[in-house]
């Protein structure tokens, strides 16, 4: 069983919210879809709403919407993703970070301890 780091807060639907305002994928999500090979990232300035599909992350085997956890404005992207997206695999909570949120109005989102009781 992974680990989830107690330092950030996680929406239901797998993406995880730091402190900063990054926003990445769960170890759990991740493990799911398999290798990633191509994530499609939101642009800087969007306004964004707690709940609506901001990215796309695409695997051998599917093609995963990603949700925002929070609402507020897109600040920044993690650009090393698109030469490297394998880094969702290897290190969903650090290196593989999606974007960056300055959050306006968090979403329904859990501790660590509540999002493993729902996503096990």
């Amino acid at each position: 069983m992974t680990t989830t780091p107690t330092d950030r807060k996680y929406a239901a639907s797998h993406e995880w919210l730091a402190t900063d305002g990054k926003v990445g994928i769960t170890d759990h999500a991740q493990e799911q879809l398999g290798d990633v090979v191509y994530v499609e990232l939101p642009e800087v300035g969007r306004e964004v709403t707690a709940g609506e599909a901001v990215a796309v992350v695409e695997s051998v085997k599917t093609a995963s919407d990603i949700y925002a956890p929070a609402s507020g404005k897109i600040v920044a992207v993690n650009d090393e993703l698109s030469g490297s997206p394998e880094k969702v695999n290897e290190s969903p909570y650090e290196g593989g970070w999606l974007f960056q949120i300055e959050v306006t109005e968090e979403g329904e989102l859990l501790d660590a301890a509540g999002y493993e009781a729902q996503a096990h």
